[in-house]
């Protein structure tokens, strides 16, 4: 018993220790993602050990010791997404008639190409209204399917796709000085626009699903880590009274090193902190779950609600966001980034050779930028 639990101690540390590094490698980074898990593992053990070994034990203790600071680690980065943490959106409260002209509900769902249950998508978009809806993975067929939302999302921006990177917008208010780009990889879009709000204002747009690093999709992080890095820092250098959202299946979890050093580079806020994980992904399997599909958003919103909606064939779940532009928010405040972060951030886009002068603003003119045309 005690070698076993040895080796259960060892792996935990080593699962634990290795994403440390800042090694890029998949199967490294992919250990940024189970960190729930891990926690309960670590948990679990830290009760075997209390009840099953002789605390007179030198060994005893350094079990004991070994596994509470991997539960102590794993911790760290979990509780912010649960109610123990405070919030760090504020909650929109009732809704005044000026704040209903201001407020916007963005959906996205990743639909898995190969899944042909687009009339139970459509059926969860009409019972959740939301003014945008955004896909991901989305080809010609599942193209054909969702035009029938035309009627009642008039403005669209489409980019279908077969090879699991296709991305279809759908919206209730118009999207204006929109570009489809392809930042870091050829066939690996993004969509950056404009809605306006039935108030006038305007909010800013930026929709991504970067690749994963995976030994199927790319064998580092270095492409999905570039693209976030390099919209982070070009959201940082809008102007402080741009309303922005940054949304999509970033194929990340929001624990990780690298969405975390987003957050930093950016200065956006994210509605999930002190309030659950959303765990997005995967909706099949309900012991390896955690959260892929984020939104992101400027101090210049509260949240009116978020939700996990229910699964509809694909192996993500949809995930509604309301948000509610208030003119006099009080402040809200995220992560800052120190001088290593900025440094990190820096070689992380010079690894793929790109920079945030590359990301469309839509707040600013279309002439100064090279864009893709919109569909």
């Amino acid at each position: 018993m005690l070698t076993g639990l040895w080796v259960a101690v060892v792996l935990l540390l080593l699962l634990t220790l290795i994403p440390l590094s800042r090694i890029e490698a998949w199967w490294v980074r992919g250990l940024d993602f189970p960190r729930l898990q891990l926690s309960c593992l670590a948990l679990v053990l830290v009760g075997a050990l209390l009840c099953l070994l002789d605390w007179g034990q030198l060994s005893t203790w350094i079990l004991l010791t070994l596994s509470s600071a991997c539960l102590a680690y794993h911790a760290w980065w979990i509780v912010p997404y649960t109610p123990l943490h405070s919030k760090e959106v504020r909650s929109a409260g009732t809704l005044s008639e000026k704040d209903r002209q201001q407020r916007i509900a963005i959906m996205t769902a990743n639909v898995l190409t190969p899944n042909r249950n687009a009339e139970r998508l459509l059926a969860i978009v009409a019972e959740n209204r939301p003014d945008i809806l955004v896909t991901l993975e989305s080809d010609d067929w599942w193209q054909e399917q969702l035009d029938v939302l035309e009627q009642d999302y008039p403005h669209t921006i489409k980019c279908p796709q077969d090879n699991l990177y296709g991305m279809h917008v759908y919206s209730r208010y118009p999207l204006e000085n929109a570009a489809l780009q392809f930042l870091v990889e050829e066939d690996v879009p993004s969509i950056h626009a404009e809605a306006v709000l039935p108030s006038g204002r305007r909010v800013v747009l930026h929709f991504l699903h970067p690749a994963p690093p995976s030994p199927s999709e790319n064998a580092t992080s270095s492409e999905r880590d570039a693209e976030l890095v390099m919209v982070g820092r070009s959201v940082a250098e809008s102007e402080r009274d741009v309303p922005t959202i940054v949304t999509g299946d970033l194929n990340d979890v929001a624990w990780s090193l690298t969405t975390r050093l987003f957050r930093k580079v950016s200065g956006l806020l994210d509605p999930r902190i002190g309030r659950g994980m959303f765990n997005s992904f995967h909706a099949d399997y309900p012991f390896i779950r955690w959260p892929l599909d984020h939104l992101f958003h400027s101090e210049h919103f509260v949240l009116e609600d978020m939700q996990r909606l229910p699964s509809f064939g694909s192996d993500h779940f949809p995930v509604l966001v309301r948000l509610v532009y208030r003119e006099r928010a009080k402040p809200q405040e995220g992560i800052d980034a120190d001088a290593e972060d900025r440094a990190l951030a820096r070689e992380k886009m010079a690894d793929e050779a790109v920079g945030p002068g590359e990301v469309h603003r839509p707040e600013m003119p279309a002439s100064r930028y090279s864009l893709e045309p919109v569909i």
